[in-house]
């Protein structure tokens, strides 16, 4: 039985995954990587940051300094939000109404800082519609690890086995089936893969189409 819901946020909730592959690569070309591309960015969705930087080390080599290009990437995405605005994506006042007519929990566990989802959240008019609100910042290790799950699940009082995870990144999806929960994507820039299609409980082509699953 489903009891709950756990959202991912950046690229399932609010359309921003856009902005930070662009910043990525924007921030790596101004490095002086010129070879950091679109693919790799991808690879930096969800991630944790002491796994991202041996990843993009192990590709780039030692000099791809990881901390000093995501300082700069944090800022070129806030010029771009600042640009752009934040967009909800579709389906959220739908599923969100949905659920809480059920009487069934939701939650959202982020790879954001607690500070900037809540800014997030409170802008697109959704941060007092979950009943716990998570961040991989508040965890030893982030996804792909299952620590961000676990703890929304405590948080909720709820059995990993009995929640639905909504991601759209296979960090996300990795971290949510690794903690036992039913993972369910939402694809956003990319589709799912023969790695984490058989972790895949579901797909929805949108969050209004997780009522199905009901």
């Amino acid at each position: 039985m489903i009891k709950a819901v756990i959202f991912d946020m950046d690229g399932v909730l609010i359309d921003t995954e856009k902005h930070y592959n662009a910043a990525w690569c924007e921030a790596a070309h101004m490095a002086g990587f010129d070879d950091f591309g679109r693919e790799h960015a991808l690879m930096l969705r969800s991630c944790d940051a002491r796994l991202a930087s041996e990843m993009m080390k192990d590709i780039f080599g030692a000099g791809f300094d990881y901390g000093a290009i995501r300082e700069v990437r944090r800022r070129l995405v806030a010029e771009r939000l600042e640009r752009y605005g934040l967009e909800k994506k579709p389906g959220i006042d739908e599923i969100l109404d949905f659920l809480h007519e059920r009487q069934i929990k939701t939650a959202v566990a982020t790879a954001t800082p607690i500070a900037l989802t809540l800014q997030h959240l409170g802008k697109i008019g959704v941060k007092d519609r979950f009943d716990q609100i998570v961040s991989a910042k508040q965890v030893a290790n982030g996804k792909p690890a299952p620590d961000v799950y676990l703890y929304a699940c405590g948080q909720i009082g709820e059995q990993p086995a009995d929640c639905i995870a909504v991601e759209d990144s296979p960090n996300g999806i990795k971290s949510a089936y690794a903690a036992g929960c039913r993972p369910v994507m939402v694809p956003d820039l990319t589709p799912p893969d023969e790695e984490v299609g058989p972790m895949l409980y579901a797909v929805a082509d949108t969050l209004a189409d997780l009522k199905k699953l009901f």
